[in-house]
């Protein structure tokens, strides 16, 4: 069984199925089918992938399936991004650090390299 963070991405990972839970909100299956080039049963495939990741719930109102964006996976998934994101910027932020130090210490190593060429003259 795979974990709910990789369910979530691999349910990301697909271009239609980011724009439909971009088109989302209390919608059909019809209405969120409409602006794709693609059968019934084609979008019925990419919800029920949706659903099985945890980022939609479909409901049931007579012949109405409305389905509606459940965020707590995609806030899952940021949260894991954001250690990553700190990650970075604290390395970047190191390396700054690094390469204004050694911009630093060539700035007065050249200074004093002209300082003795000159006291030679």
């Amino acid at each position: 069984m795979t974990d709910q963070l990789s369910s979530t991405f691999a349910a990301l990972a697909d271009p239609t199925r980011r724009a439909i839970l971009a088109r989302l909100g209390e919608t059909s299956v019809t209405e969120l089918a409409r602006p794709f080039e693609m059968s019934m049963p084609a979008v019925s495939k990419h919800l029920k992938v949706l659903e099985r990741a945890g980022l939609i719930a479909r409901g049931r109102e007579a012949q109405w399936r409305p389905c509606r964006l459940d965020a707590g996976p995609l806030k899952d998934a940021a949260s894991w991004i954001e250690e990553y994101r700190r990650f970075w910027d604290q390395s970047l932020d190191r390396l700054e650090d690094y390469l204004r130090k050694m911009k630093t210490a060539a700035t007065k190593g050249s200074r004093a390299k002209r300082s003795r060429t000159k006291s030679k003259e």
